[in-house]
């Protein structure tokens, strides 16, 4: 199972057989689905959808395509070519767009890609506006333009200075305490398009940058899933270095990563805590995280006196919530930082401008920060899913075991115990059932774990 139709978009391994992984025709078929969506919405003459990608391999065969079918459609396109999926959303609004597309696998390998698809807004489409795409692709409901009304593409490769602008425009930025501080630090962009964003952010704020895997050459040089078996290099790298942290991104910069002076990390779960620790003591109020984020964001929400809010997991879910709530702050514990005076997305360039500010002003070390926090231990583990596993049926039956503990059932199967929680759900992006846990310590943490996956393969039988 290699092509995967969610609300996150259309994703797949390049190469094979069409509809059973992400080929050309399946390319060129969401993209006609979704430009004939967007055309739906707004009865006018002419429609505009801005297009970048991240640096994998695949990328500019797949913007090519998905650019032409627009064009076909009758659709503008706005070209950014290399981005960023945050920049892409900002281009969105500020060019008063239609939609948007980014082409990106996220946090997946190489042989991955993905057609990530945006609202009008520059916000993620919601299950409703996702479903009608796949039906309408699964129905061929398409009518492409004659040759006097076809799209014209306009290219544009200012907007991750236009993002940077954004960033550094934001009240709660503060350039001369980050510049006064005179950080260095070591940035790896997995050879995606942080590796050009990131860099540019720290510069414009004085920042000494010593690059690591920085060539948008879409050769991953390890797994680009921002965990800390994976991070090996740049853990060496910021003590050897003397640098003041080190910061890591995923190919399309929407998580974010922080390594402390010591080459420990930092935690991507508190990528999020520390950002709304700032932002909370400068502008109270609520913030939003998913369920299989870290409880440290509910502690740190009150002791500033505002309430914590869950959301089932995915951007969509979270922004939804948020705007509900008016949260000033939220985001997913992968270290994907929501911020609405910037926009409703998961940005790495907002979240690092926030961080390096709460730092300088701060100042304190890295690891200084991170132990002033609640200490709590996650352990994220998987199982691959067969054709035969009745993914649904296990989750029931979990939740009907423990009917006696605080179960929430809104994505997957949560239950909360007095020390610790668990979180199993099936991912929307991966042929996987994920089991999030998260305790006191890491020993328990993954112990928890370990005892669900053993309870999860006796009910399935495996």
């Amino acid at each position: 199972m290699t092509l995967i139709k969610s609300i996150s978009g259309i994703r797949g391994t390049i190469g094979g057989k069409p509809e059973e992984n992400l080929t050309p025709i399946d390319a060129v078929k969401f993209a006609a689905a979704y430009g004939t969506y967007i055309k739906k919405q707004r009865n006018k003459d002419m429609h505009k959808v801005v297009v970048g990608r991240d640096a994998r391999l695949s990328g500019e065969m797949l913007q090519q395509l998905v650019m032409q079918t627009l064009v076909g459609l009758g659709i503008d396109v706005v070209d950014l070519d290399l981005s960023t999926t945050p920049t892409v959303e900002l281009a969105v609004q500020l060019e008063h767009a239609d939609g948007g597309i980014i082409l990106t696998a996220s946090h997946n390998p190489k042989q991955w890609n993905a057609l990530k698809l945006l609202d009008k807004n520059g916000e993620f489409l919601n299950a409703e506006a996702g479903a009608e795409i796949l039906k309408l692709a699964e129905e061929s409901s398409v009518t492409f333009a004659e040759v006097d009304a076809l799209g014209a593409i306009h290219k544009n490769d200012a907007y991750i200075d236009i993002h940077i602008d954004e960033v550094l425009d934001l009240d709660l930025v503060d350039e001369d305490a980050i510049k006064a501080a005179n950080f260095k630090i070591v940035v790896d962009g997995v050879n995606s398009t942080g590796g050009i964003a990131i860099p540019m952010l720290l510069e414009r704020l004085g920042v000494y940058v010593e690059k690591l895997y920085c060539e948008p050459t879409g050769n991953f040089p390890h797994n680009p899933e921002p965990l800390k078996e994976h991070l090996t290099d740049i853990c060496k790298l910021v003590p050897e270095e003397n640098a003041d942290l080190g910061i890591v991104v995923d190919p399309d910069v929407d998580r974010l990563a922080f390594i402390d002076e010591t080459g420990e990390m930092f935690g991507e779960e508190y990528t999020l805590v520390a950002c709304a620790d700032y932002v909370l003591s400068e502008n109270p109020g609520d913030t939003v995280s998913n369920l299989s984020s870290s409880r440290a964001l509910r502690d740190i929400t009150q002791k500033h006196g505002g309430t914590y809010h869950a959301a089932a997991v995915g951007e969509v879910n979270v922004v939804t919530k948020m705007k509900e709530v008016n949260a000033v702050i939220g985001g997913e514990g992968n270290g994907g930082i929501i911020y609405p005076e910037s926009h409703y997305g998961r940005d790495a360039l907002v979240g690092v401008a926030l961080f390096l500010t709460h730092l300088a002003k701060k100042k304190i070390k890295v690891s200084e920060l991170r132990a002033s926090y609640p200490a709590y231990f996650m352990s994220k583990k998987k199982i691959e899913l067969t054709p035969t596993l009745d993914v649904d049926a296990i989750l029931k039956e979990i939740a009907q075991r423990y009917q006696n503990e605080d179960v929430n059932t809104i994505d997957g199967v949560k239950i909360d115990f007095e020390n610790h929680w668990v979180h199993l759900r099936k991912s929307n992006t991966e042929p996987i059932i994920r089991i999030y846990t998260e305790a006191q310590t890491q020993t328990e943490a993954d112990q928890v774990a370990d005892t669900m996956i053993s309870e999860i393969k006796s009910i399935a039988g495996i």
